[in-house]
């Protein structure tokens, strides 16, 4: 049995008998990435790691994608800027810190696509299990831009160094299988069975010594959200300058026209 444990924004939260969260993204189909997103995330982890009842979270999407990315139709929330409750200018990288400092072990549960941002919420849970037709692409250099998110810090120990200059450089997609194959998911399942498989992983963590996980945690991962500080500070400045380029707004208007890109390093 489940109990609703609250909405943040766009993520609505409940809690399961043994002890597993299941945090759910409701911005179908697309879930896409914005800072507003990240700042409710944020919000109901906190909530969650002050919660003894909770141990464990499958971070999951409404919809066809686990998060496509950032929206660059013009129509949406997902420039790098955001407010604080103040009105005061937060950025979304600020935020991604905070995301990363929070203690509860996540499980992502990956269907359709994890693109950009995506890929970087993705790249932050502990686990990923996905599916086989899920995508995932870091294809920021396809649009002409750096990647970000901490994306520097947290793919490399996933899938390797020259590997994740492969995947940066290109820009490729590629699915569940693959991405299971060089270590980017930790478990593949029919779609069908995806979240069942993730609450799965998720119970196994919550059934040990909640004290225990928590301290192989910080040792294990405790020092990722100042590593992910570190990145995110070269990777905004990064993107700052190339946001100017000429490249850059090639690379959005030739997706949004479904085109190659013609870039001209200007």
């Amino acid at each position: 049995m489940s109990r609703h444990f609250g909405t943040f924004g766009d993520l609505h939260v409940s809690v399961d008998d043994d002890f597993v969260v299941t945090a759910e993204i409701r911005r179908p189909p697309n879930n896409f990435f914005s800072p507003a997103l990240i700042d409710a995330m944020v919000d109901a982890f906190r909530a969650i790691d002050d919660d003894p009842t909770c141990r464990a979270i499958v971070l999951c999407s409404e919809g066809k994608h686990f998060c496509a990315g950032a929206d660059f139709s013009g129509d949406g929330d997902s420039g790098p800027e955001a407010r604080n409750a103040n009105g005061s200018p937060r950025h979304l990288y600020d935020a991604a810190v905070d995301l990363f400092a929070t203690k509860t072990p996540v499980i992502a549960a990956v269907q359709g696509a994890a693109i950009g941002g995506g890929l970087g919420v993705a790249c932050f849970a502990d686990f990923r299990v996905a599916a086989p037709e899920a995508r995932f692409a870091a294809n920021f250099a396809r649009l002409g831009f750096h990647h970000g998110f901490g994306l520097s810090a947290t793919l490399a120990p996933l899938v390797g160094q020259q590997r994740s200059l492969e995947l940066l450089y290109t820009g490729r997609r590629i699915n569940g299988v693959t991405a299971h194959e060089i270590g980017l998911a930790d478990r593949l399942v029919p779609l069908d069975k995806l979240r069942a498989e993730a609450h799965a992983l998720a119970a196994e963590i919550a059934a040990s010594a909640p004290l225990a996980v928590a301290s192989i945690r910080q040792t294990m991962r405790g020092e990722l959200a100042h590593q992910v500080s570190i990145a995110t500070d070269r990777e905004k400045a990064e993107q700052d300058w190339l946001r100017k380029t000429d490249d850059w707004k090639e690379g959005v208007k030739a997706m949004a026209e479904r085109r190659p890109p013609n870039f001209r390093a200007k």
